[in-house]
């Protein structure tokens, strides 16, 4: 649906307009409870530590009304330097709310707008839609009709589109932020130990190198390649092990990584053997390395890094090219590179319990090899 020159970014804008067009106050209730909202800030006073600004206001003279705008995540103007965003949520809102004449604006002046009264009862009614709808969802594939859809550089991004999907985050855009200004310094401080500009570069060089995904797993996944082409044919699981014990009795004198390497073969073997009994590897099917998670991995440090301010738009454009340059050097379809980042993914967490982690990584290869709108189902790999 389109509204004359403009076209709903995300799924949340065009549910905004269609209640907003029945004047159907509890459906836009509804779709904001699903939902973040953005709040303008300016980077001075983000950048201050521990600094808690209150909810921005403006006068809106044609109504004579005080208001708080706020922005759904289709509507984020393009990157700026110096004007940054903060996430929040309907029933946060509720709950800071600070003054009762005042009234929530959402995307002012667009025709994906919804002002809404913040009495008490009004407030009320906001933290039972959020309630509704369980806050922004996870596992969701969010594309932003204004983005990047076909090309190189979508390409680029959905290698990265397994932790947006996680996340319920769009996985086209090289915006504003990737979810918000301070959670992306946070998450690019732990785990990832970047700091500033210098630190991404490094980290962005390491994880395009594939240096972070593990050795010892890459080894034991290499030995088995060198195998097969030895023999011609895919080898036994005890051909393997008898090779991989072999090569680190050999390499690893000391025996720090033999047991490792052990550990890592009996979780390859398990995990394939169930992506072969779903129907995600044919019989004999096997993941050849792990190298999509850490390039699937960089992409997203990339759009961290692009929120935090640590690049500009440019620099994360040709970063982002350059992953991909690698990842089409190693995989050579979509279904591989997934595979390869689910089975990093599961090896390397495989504590406690890992089921719950199994049938989450499923459902991401699901949603991305199977919807109709997945860049994995629109985008040729080569």
């Amino acid at each position: 649906m389109t509204t004359g020159s403009w076209a709903p970014p995300t799924h949340t804008e065009q549910l905004l307009y269609e209640a907003g067009a029945r004047g159907d106050r509890a459906a836009v209730l509804d779709a904001l409870g699903r939902t973040r909202l953005h709040v303008l800030v300016a980077r001075l006073h983000a950048d201050v530590p521990d600094f808690a600004r209150p909810l921005p206001s403006r006068r809106d003279t044609s109504a004579r009304r005080t208001v708080v705008p706020v922005l759904t995540e289709g509507m984020l103007p393009p990157w700026h330097a110096e004007w940054v965003f903060r996430q929040t949520t309907l029933d946060r809102l509720a709950s800071a709310w600070p003054n009762d004449r005042w009234w929530l604006a959402v995307n002012p002046d667009t025709p994906f707008a919804a002002t809404l009264p913040a009495r008490p009862a009004d407030r009320r009614a906001w933290q039972e839609a959020a309630e509704r709808g369980g806050g922004p969802a996870r596992l969701r594939l969010l594309t932003h009709a204004g983005e990047h859809l076909h090309g190189p550089v979508a390409h680029a991004l959905a290698l990265g589109a397994h932790l947006a999907v996680l996340n319920g985050l769009v996985w086209n855009a090289l915006g504003a932020h990737y979810e918000d200004y301070p959670t992306d310094i946070a998450r690019l401080r732990h785990p990832w130990a970047v700091h500033h500009r210098a630190d991404f570069r490094d980290k962005l060089r390491t994880l395009t190198a594939t240096r972070l995904v593990g050795r010892v797993p890459e080894t034991v996944l290499g030995i088995r390649r060198r195998l097969a082409a030895r023999l011609g044919a895919a080898p036994t699981d005890e051909q393997w092990a008898k090779e991989v014990t072999a090569a680190f009795d050999r390499d690893d004198p000391y025996g720090e990584d033999r047991a490792e390497a052990a550990e890592f073969l009996r979780r390859i073997t398990h995990y394939e053997e169930r992506f072969r009994a779903e129907g995600l590897l044919p019989p004999g099917g096997r993941v050849d390395t792990l190298a999509a998670f850490d390039h699937g991995r960089a992409v997203n440090v990339v759009r961290l890094a692009l929120g935090a301010r640590y690049c500009d738009p440019a620099e994360a454009q040709d970063s982002v090219l350059r992953v991909l340059e690698a990842a089409r050097r190693t995989y050579d379809s979509w279904e591989a590179f997934s595979l390869g980042y689910l089975l990093a993914r599961l090896i390397h967490f495989d504590e406690g319990d890992p089921e719950p982690m199994y049938q989450e990584s499923l459902t991401l290869h699901r949603v991305l090899t199977q919807d109709p709108f997945s860049p994995y189902r629109n985008i040729p790999w080569s």
